[in-house]
């Protein structure tokens, strides 16, 4: 059955999502927001783990960060193309969670697979809110849906935000969350190849980057999105 969500998190590979926005998750669901996440991938072509353990990690930091459901498309790691069949694959997916908020990666970044995703998330938005297209999702034949906000977060490249979230009180729980993705991060008793996260150094970009954009709006920390909408607002005093 379909579901009515606030905000739906798409992420190219498990982790994406937790990275550069688990902190604004973690804070919207403490505020009652409902959350779900889709994974464009398994990740299956990262230097680190398999498909099977990313799949387990990615259960475990769902059930941490407290979103109510999760669904892999398995698109096919480094590979998936912008066409026809992965968009309705989307659309599907915006579909079924009829989300208010869409979250989606950056729009450019180190990983090619990033902006890629950023790219079919975006679109399928858009069709999804087409009478003309139809789709099923477990049998159910689907209405249009098109969710009122797309922002995207920012990853390993620095991108200038249009906006920023305080998440100075959700730090900890990211962080936390991200630990379940033991395979992928720092691990002193890992004898697996050395990645650009596998670091402890890491977490300290993470850190840092969140300190950054925090003082770009007088908090401790924040994480920074960009939209290819104008923002609107009633008045100013939304904005601060």
């Amino acid at each position: 059955m379909s579901k009515s969500i606030d905000i739906l998190a798409f992420g190219a590979h498990p982790d994406d999502v937790e990275i550069s926005a688990g902190g604004t998750l973690a804070k919207h669901i403490a505020m009652g927001k409902t959350v779900a996440l889709v994974d464009l991938t398994r990740g299956e072509l990262g230097t680190r783990g398999t498909a099977e353990t990313r799949d387990e990690e990615a259960r475990k930091a769902m059930e941490l960060l407290g979103a109510k459901e999760r669904i892999n498309l398995d698109l096919g790691d480094g590979f998936f193309e912008h066409n026809h069949a992965n968009l309705l694959k989307v659309v599907e997916m915006i579909r079924y969670f009829k989300p208010n908020l869409v979250l989606a990666n950056a729009i450019e970044d180190r990983h090619p697979d990033h902006a890629k995703g950023a790219k079919l998330v975006a679109d399928a938005c858009f069709l999804a809110g087409l009478p003309k297209i139809e789709t099923q999702y477990n049998g159910e034949v689907q209405t249009a849906w098109r969710p009122k906000k797309v922002f995207h977060y920012i990853q390993d490249r620095y991108i200038k935000p249009d906006f920023a979230i305080e998440v100075t009180d959700s730090v900890e729980q990211k962080f936390e969350v991200l630990k379940c993705y033991r395979t992928q991060f720092y691990d002193p008793n890992s004898t697996e190849p050395q990645t650009p996260i596998s670091g402890k150094e890491f977490f300290d970009f993470l850190e840092s980057r969140m300190r950054e954009f925090g003082r770009e709006i007088g908090v401790e920390f924040a994480e920074g999105f960009t939209c290819s909408r104008i923002l609107g607002v009633d008045d100013f005093e939304q904005i601060f």
